[in-house]
């Protein structure tokens, strides 16, 4: 019986070979082959594969700013640079081209007058519509009118709702209705009217519109030297307010009460 299993066990351990080895316990463990590898569950490793070949992309096309500025063409005309639109309501100072002196006051009612020479340009103080013209000297000292002192006379409304007068002039070159620039030649300086053998100079006047006629209203209700110095140093002061706010006070035709 020994001798019986002295056989089997020695068949055993021939038929395992190296291949085999018994463990701790005696049972046999099986070592992994070469030809394991190849087994069918094995997931095989992909061969190495050459980095793409570099290429050029083409540059990114320029985006477009939020806000394009428009590129004028070649043949559109630009404006200097230091070229400005003249405001709506520009005030140019009466007399051009000549020495004048005025005073801060006048003889019985607002207004003042300007002295220069004879034939000096008087232009329209803003743009405006002729509102009435005397083109005749019809003052007499005998009658002394007061329709009649002026002598060759204007009136301009202006833009601003003012009316702007002259009298005393020598020669003018304007009709009633007629619309005019600021700074446009109206007249020339004289000494017509009341002022007929006395220095030449413009009587200047500031009112309110009013029907025609009413010669006491338009030959001054506020005193315009303030207004004079402002335009003859470049200024813009303007007497429409304080025009309207007399207006509001005294109505459209208060009565005459001096040189009437």
């Amino acid at each position: 019986m020994r001798a019986l299993v002295s056989t089997t066990v020695l068949l055993l351990v021939t038929a395992c070979g190296a291949g085999s080895h018994l463990s701790a316990a005696g049972s046999p463990t099986v070592r992994p082959t070469a030809s394991a590898a190849a087994s069918p569950t094995a997931v095989p490793t992909p061969p190495p594969t050459a980095p793409p070949t570099p290429t050029t992309s083409p540059a990114p096309s320029p985006r477009m700013s939020i806000r394009p500025t428009k590129v004028p063409s070649e043949n559109v005309t630009r404006a200097p640079a230091t070229t400005q639109a003249a405001p709506a309501r520009h005030y140019t100072f009466p007399i051009r081209g000549c020495t004048v002196s005025y005073g801060h006051s006048h003889h019985d009612y607002p207004a003042t007058d300007m002295f220069a020479a004879k034939g000096c340009a008087i232009v329209a103080v803003i743009s405006g519509r002729i509102d009435e013209v005397s083109t005749r000297d019809v003052w007499s000292s005998s009658t002394n009118r007061g329709a009649d002192r002026g002598g060759l006379s204007y009136s301009l409304v202006g833009d601003d709702g003012v009316r702007y007068y002259g009298s005393h002039l020598s020669a003018l070159y304007v009709r009633a209705g007629q619309r005019v620039t600021s700074g446009q030649l109206i007249g020339r300086v004289g000494n017509t009217g009341d002022a007929r053998g006395g220095a030449t100079h413009q009587h200047f006047g500031i009112s309110w519109p009013t029907r025609h006629g009413v010669w006491w209203v338009r030959r001054g209700e506020l005193y315009p030297w303030p207004y004079l110095d402002s335009w003859k140093a470049g200024g813009q002061k303007s007497p429409a307010a304080a025009v309207a706010s007399l207006h509001r006070q005294k109505g459209d035709v208060p009565p005459c009460r001096v040189d009437c």
